[in-house]
């Protein structure tokens, strides 16, 4: 087992890429801190990791807010006396966010809070408990967007994502020499719930897949896998690194008929 005996904090793990990822951490041996803001979908998760035989407290946080943040890793800390892996993976996209000439203060102010200051409270709170665990590994979820331009439009989303980027790789240098790791995994789109309400337009669909050179969108599961390399002992020594998981779109510059 490639997590046995460890701790793994997963936010946004009521659904996506974070629940595929807890799955797959349980099922490596980790034992989960499932962290969400929908409570129903959080417990669902520690459902399914039971079910099969794994170790999962479910935890409810909205990563925008100090408070349960700091919540949420003292009660990993109290439940399994440790903090092993931090992934910050909660993330939203706002309907309404588009041009940087259309898009609304208070749409960008809440995308921001979420994807990008979601994760300074995570690293915030979490790090001092992966000191005191010894060293850890901290994912935080960007974007290929935040290596890119998107081809639709989503100002607040993007600038997000290239933030969460630089504050990771910042953290990595900070903290290298106390054993702690951080990478920021950078999916392509990925076939989620969400994904499939805001490109339901077919024709919306289609501009977002001409660009995927392999003609698909990802699977949660496969970023998930990606994910487990970067949590577990075989990447140790990627350190500040943007791990791109995105079916070959940021190598593209003409994508196949």
């Amino acid at each position: 087992m490639r997590l046995k005996d460890k701790v793994a904090l997963i936010t946004g793990a009521g659904s996506g890429i974070g629940r595929e990822s807890a799955l797959l951490f349980a099922r490596e041996g980790a034992r989960v801190v499932v962290v969400d803001v929908d409570d129903e979908a959080g417990q669902e998760t520690v459902r399914l990791i039971r079910e099969n035989g794994g170790e999962a407290t479910f935890v409810h946080a909205d990563v925008s807010r100090a408070e349960d943040v700091r919540n949420m890793i003292a009660q990993a800390e109290s439940m399994y006396g440790r903090l092993d892996i931090l992934f910050n993976n909660a993330g939203i996209f706002h309907p309404k966010d588009g041009s940087v000439l259309e898009t609304e203060e208070e749409v960008w102010d809440r995308v921001i809070d979420v994807n990008l200051k979601g994760v300074f409270l995570g690293c915030k709170y979490g790090i001092p408990a992966l000191l005191r665990a010894g060293g850890g590994v901290i994912i935080n979820t960007a974007s290929f967007v935040a290596l890119m331009g998107a081809a639709v439009s989503q100002i607040a989303y993007t600038a997000s994502k290239g933030g969460v980027l630089a504050l990771t790789r910042e953290i990595a240098v900070e903290f290298a020499r106390q054993n702690i790791r951080a990478n920021a995994l950078c999916p392509g789109p990925v076939e989620t719930p969400l994904l499939a309400e805001l490109l339901s337009d077919p024709a919306r669909r289609q501009r977002r897949l001409v660009h995927i050179p392999m003609g698909r969108f990802a699977r949660a599961e496969e970023i998930a896998h990606a994910a487990l390399f970067l949590a577990s002992d075989e990447s140790s020594y990627v350190n500040g690194a943007a791990f791109i998981v995105d079916g070959g779109i940021t190598a593209a510059y003409i994508t196949p008929e």
